[in-house]
C-alpha cells in the first residue's frame, strides 16, 4: 500500500510535458478513441464500476452524478470542470494542469461525451494567469488535431471547450456559486433544489467535477474500471494526489493509492524535516478538522478519516511540527474565510468576523478561559447554519484545535501572549536576515 502509483503524474517529468507531442507519444488521446467507440451510457458504466469518487473533497461518486443527468431533458447539457482551487494547502490541480493540461482535456472530452453535452466549461481561478494560459493554449492544440470542434474523429460528435477565468474568489469552489460566476454574476451559492443535474448552468442540466475527478477518467477508459478498483480500498476506489506541505523534508505531490497513512507518505517524503517532531497536521485543506501524530496510521481514504472525526477533503496535508503555534496557525486561516465570506447569510458573515475578534484576543494573551467557551459558542452558532459549507469550514480548525490542544489556549493566558518564537517555525527563512 505504501507504493507510489504514478499515473496522472506519470509524464509530469518528460520533455514539455504539457504540448499535444509529448501527451501523444505516451499514449494520450488513446483513451478518447476508446471511448468514441462505445455508447455513451457504457462509458459511465465504466466510470460507475471503477469506483472512481470525486476528487475535489465531497468523494461523491462520480459515475452515479453524471448518471443524474436527465437525459429526456429537450434544453442543452453542460459539463463544467471545478479548477478553482483555492483552499489554504491545497495544491494538486495547479501543479496537474501546468503539467499535463491535455490529461484534463481528454478527460473532459470523455466526460461530455458521456453525459451527452456539446460544450464544455474549464473554471479556473483567475490569480493562476500562467494556468490559464498553458491550458488555453493545449485547447488550441486539441481543436487543431481535431479532438475538439465538429464530428471528433468521424464520430458525429460535436464538442467546444470554452477556458474561463475567473474573479478570484474562495466561494466560487462552491458549485452552485462557480455557475453563479460564470453566468457573469457574483459568486454566491445557489438555494437547493433545484440540483445543477436538473437546473445548472442556464437552468439547464449540468454536471460540475473537479480537475482530478476529470482527469482521472482517460485512464479508466485505457485500463479498465477493474484496473482502476484494483487500488485504494473497499470503498476509496483507485489513486489520488496527495500534496505534502509545510514541515517535511521534501514536500511536493504524492501520488498513491487511497488509504495510504500519513506514516508511509511523511517517510516517502523524507520525513519531517530534521530535529522536529510532528505536531498537527490537516488531512484535506484548512477546512478539514486537525489531526495529530496519534492518527499517522489513519488510513487516508473517505471512511478512515471520517472514523476519526476529520474528512478527507482534498488531500492537502499541510504539516507542522512542534515549533508551531496552533491558535496562530487557527487564527490566520480563520482570518482569510472571514475575508472570503460572501456575505450572502448572516451565520457566516457575521460570524467569521467574531471567530477572528475572539481569535486575536486569545493569541495575545487578553481574555479568559471562558473565551474558549465563547468560542466554541460561535463554532456551533454557524455550524450547520450558514448557506454553504464555507461557514462549516471555518469552525472545523477552531473547534479540533481546542479539543488536541486547550492547554496551548491556555498558555496564551497565562504568559500574557503567544509562547511561540514566528521565527523557529518557518521553512524559507530569508538568507541574511537580520536576528
Amino acid at each position: 500500500m505504501g507504493t507510489l502509483t504514478p499515473v496522472l503524474t506519470d509524464n509530469w517529468g518528460s520533455e514539455r510535458s504539457w504540448t499535444l507531442p509529448a501527451y501523444e507519444a505516451q499514449g494520450g488521446y488513446g483513451a478518447l478513441r476508446n471511448a468514441l467507440a462505445m455508447a455513451p451510457d457504457d462509458v459511465i458504466a465504466a466510470v460507475k464500476d471503477s469506483g472512481l469518487r470525486g476528487r475535489g473533497g465531497a468523494g461523491f461518486p462520480t459515475g452515479m452524478k453524471w448518471s443524474f443527468i436527465p437525459q429526456d431533458n429537450p434544453k442543452p447539457k453542460y459539463l463544467v470542470v471545478n479548477a478553482d482551487e483555492s483552499e489554504p494547502g491545497t495544491c494538486k490541480d495547479i501543479p496537474l494542469m501546468m503539467a499535463t493540461p491535455h490529461t484534463l482535456v481528454e478527460g473532459v472530452i470523455i466526460s461530455s461525451y458521456a453525459i451527452r453535452a456539446n460544450t464544455a466549461f474549464i473554471y479556473i481561478r483567475g490569480e493562476v494567469l500562467h494556468v490559464i494560459r498553458r491550458v488555453q493554449a493545449a485547447v488550441a492544440e486539441a481543436y487543431a488535431a481535431g479532438h475538439l470542434g465538429k464530428d471528433i474523429h468521424g464520430s458525429g460528435y460535436d464538442l467546444d471547450l470554452v477556458v474561463h477565468a475567473g474573479a478570484g474568489a474562495y466561494i466560487c469552489g462552491e458549485e452552485t456559486a462557480l455557475l453563479e460566476g460564470l453566468e457573469g454574476r457574483r459568486g454566491q451559492p445557489r438555494l437547493r433544489p433545484p440540483f445543477p443535474a436538473v437546473a445548472g448552468l442556464y437552468a439547464s442540466p449540468t454536471v460540475i467535477n473537479n480537475v482530478e475527478s476529470i482527469a482521472s477518467v482517460p485512464s479508466i477508459l485505457e485500463h479498465g474500471a477493474e484496473w482502476f478498483a484494483s487500488m485504494g480500498t473497499e470503498k476509496s476506489k483507485g489513486y489520488g494526489i496527495f500534496s505534502l506541505s509545510g514541515h517535511v523534508t521534501r514536500p511536493g505531490q504524492y501520488e498513491a493509492p487511497l488509504g495510504i497513512t500519513l506514516r508511509e507518505l511523511i517517510d516517502l517524503a523524507g520525513g519531517v524535516r530534521e530535529g522536529h517532531t510532528l505536531k498537527f497536521w490537516t488531512p484535506g485543506g484548512s477546512s478539514t478538522p486537525l489531526l495529530t501524530a496519534d492518527h499517522l496510521d489513519v488510513p487516508l481514504d473517505f471512511e478512515g478519516v471520517g472514523a476519526v472525526g476529520s474528512m478527507l477533503g482534498t488531500r492537502a496535508l499541510q504539516i507542522f511540527d512542534e515549533t508551531t503555534c496552533v491558535v496562530r496557525a487557527v487564527l490566520r486561516w480563520t482570518e482569510f474565510y472571514k475575508h472570503e465570506s460572501c456575505g450572502k447569510c448572516t451565520p457566516c458573515r457575521e460570524g467569521t468576523w467574531w471567530l477572528v475578534q475572539t481569535l486575536a484576543a486569545l493569541e495575545r494573551g487578553q481574555g479568559t478561559e471562558a473565551d474558549l467557551d465563547l468560542l466554541l459558542d460561535q463554532c456551533d452558532n454557524i455550524l450547520g447554519r450558514s448557506f454553504c459549507a464555507l461557514g462549516d469550514g471555518a469552525t472545523s480548525p477552531i473547534s479540533s484545535s481546542i479539543a488536541h490542544f486547550r492547554e496551548e489556549y491556555l498558555a496564551h493566558l497565562q504568559h500574557g501572549g503567544c509562547p511561540f518564537d514566528p521565527a523557529a517555525s518557518t521553512t524559507f527563512a530569508a538568507e541574511g536576515a537580520l536576528a
